[in-house]
């Protein structure tokens, strides 16, 4: 009777043990992701001794001054900090191409200030960074978030002169960041967005790519697909459009209809376990390109970073690392704007000194996006000579020597099959509007 007994309760112990199991697997939303991670095991090996690795490093910040409601004084500090601070920090700083640190910030349409803008205009004109689009919001449609996107790209590029614009075309583009992780409605309680074709929408107001994943820990957007720069599409009868899609290079995108050709390009920042540093001295902990307070850069993370292997096939010495900060929390700012990054900076540097085969590149947003496109086309050369691949900053005109083609019809004249009106510069046009 008591070994029966005995039997029961190691059975109920496990069921237990197993049931707490996947509890913190739904808590942190790897029931989303854990068997693609998986799956993807023979791919994340190590960096082999001898093997070319050309690092392509992008901070994409969510820069947020009006973070947890600051009033106008404390927001208007925060931008200060980071425009008088960066360029002492980091200037003396340079790549394997003999660039300084350049730093991303996708800026909040909802949150325009015409001060604050001008003013990291005036930090990117100096070489140090670009500025792309931010964006949070509930309860949307595709009509009014098309004539919101369309007014926000128009200010940004004709008063501030920042985004980019297609040397063929002419037409101004602009990457994007999603608030609160819900691209493409992809929150289960659809809050924080309300366009399932959200995809779409972006792509034809022009944005060139999506770099708001991954999402976990903590939310249930994110995607199943991970650890990859890859192709989706919106459907407007269904959310989380980018939940799959298919990757760049991939012969079964060469196969597609021609009418799918125009999906929107997500470039996604790594996402593995840490079995370096553990929870409860068991399991392991994620990493997911996150730099806070508590997450500092370091060459540790750095060989995770390179292990999630993101990359395009014809390029295997090419490793594209999107990290992601909110650069405007004071917390984060003790490790973006202190020490621990300076250190990172030093460290590579150092690894560049010790190390022939190894190469890392300070790239925006814009930049990785031109390296992806290039290397999609079969580019065999540097790094150097594709950062401006297909899109050229549009402030570049005035100072590297660049010049714009002739401007076509503008994608704020003719958007799809059906014609939007063109939108005036007014920052008002930004405030949502009833659907």
């Amino acid at each position: 009777m008591g070994l029966i007994f005995l039997s029961i309760a190691l059975c109920l112990g496990c069921l237990t043990g197993l049931g707490w199991v996947f509890h913190q697997l739904r808590r942190r939303s790897m029931n989303r992701w854990l068997i693609p991670y998986l799956r993807q095991t023979p791919k994340r090996r190590p960096v082999r001794q001898g093997q070319p690795v050309h690092l392509l490093l992008c901070l994409a910040d969510h820069f947020e001054p009006e973070l947890d409601n600051a009033p106008p004084e404390l927001r208007e500090a925060r931008v200060d900090l980071w425009v008088r601070t960066y360029p002492r920090l980091f200037g003396g700083f340079r790549d394997s191409d003999g660039r300084p640190p350049r730093h991303t910030f996708f800026y909040p349409l909802e949150a325009y200030d015409s001060n604050y803008l001008d003013a990291l205009a005036s930090l990117c004109r100096h070489g140090f960074g670009e500025v792309e689009v931010h964006l949070h919001h509930d309860g949307d449609c595709a009509t009014a978030l098309r004539k919101r996107l369309l007014a926000y790209k128009k200010l940004l590029a004709e008063r501030h002169q920042l985004l980019s614009y297609d040397r063929q075309t002419g037409e101004v583009a602009y990457g994007f960041i999603h608030g609160n992780w819900a691209l493409d409605n992809s929150r289960p309680d659809g809050r924080w967005c309300g366009v399932n074709n959200e995809l779409q929408v972006l792509r034809e107001t022009g944005c060139y790519a999506d770099f708001t994943m991954p999402s976990a820990p903590d939310e249930p957007t994110q995607t199943h697909k991970i650890n990859s720069i890859y192709y989706a599409w919106g459907d407007p009868h269904r959310p989380k459009g980018h939940d799959w899609g298919i990757d760049v290079g991939s012969a079964s995108r060469e196969r597609e209809r021609p009418e799918r050709k125009d999906g929107l390009l997500l470039i996604q920042g790594p996402l593995l376990l840490d079995w370096t540093r553990r929870k409860w001295g068991s399991l392991p902990r994620l990493e997911n390109g996150c730099l806070q307070g508590n997450q500092p850069p370091s060459m540790q993370r750095l060989d995770l970073w390179l292990r999630a292997h993101i990359q395009v096939p014809s390029r295997p010495d090419w490793f594209f690392v999107k990290l992601h900060t909110h650069g405007c929390n004071q917390l984060n700012q003790a490790v973006l704007l202190e020490e621990p990054m300076i250190q990172f900076h030093q460290s590579l540097a150092e690894r560049a000194r010790r190390d022939p085969n190894f190469h890392f590149h300070y790239v925006t947003a814009r930049e990785m996006f031109n390296l992806v496109k290039a290397a999609e086309a079969g580019w065999i050369g540097s790094v150097s000579k594709v950062l401006d691949y297909q899109l050229v900053w549009n402030g570049a005109s005035s100072h590297s020597g660049v010049r714009k083609p002739p401007e076509r019809a503008r994608p704020e004249e003719s958007i799809g099959t059906g014609q939007v009106e063109k939108t005036a510069l007014q920052p008002g046009l930004l405030q949502p509007s009833r659907c």
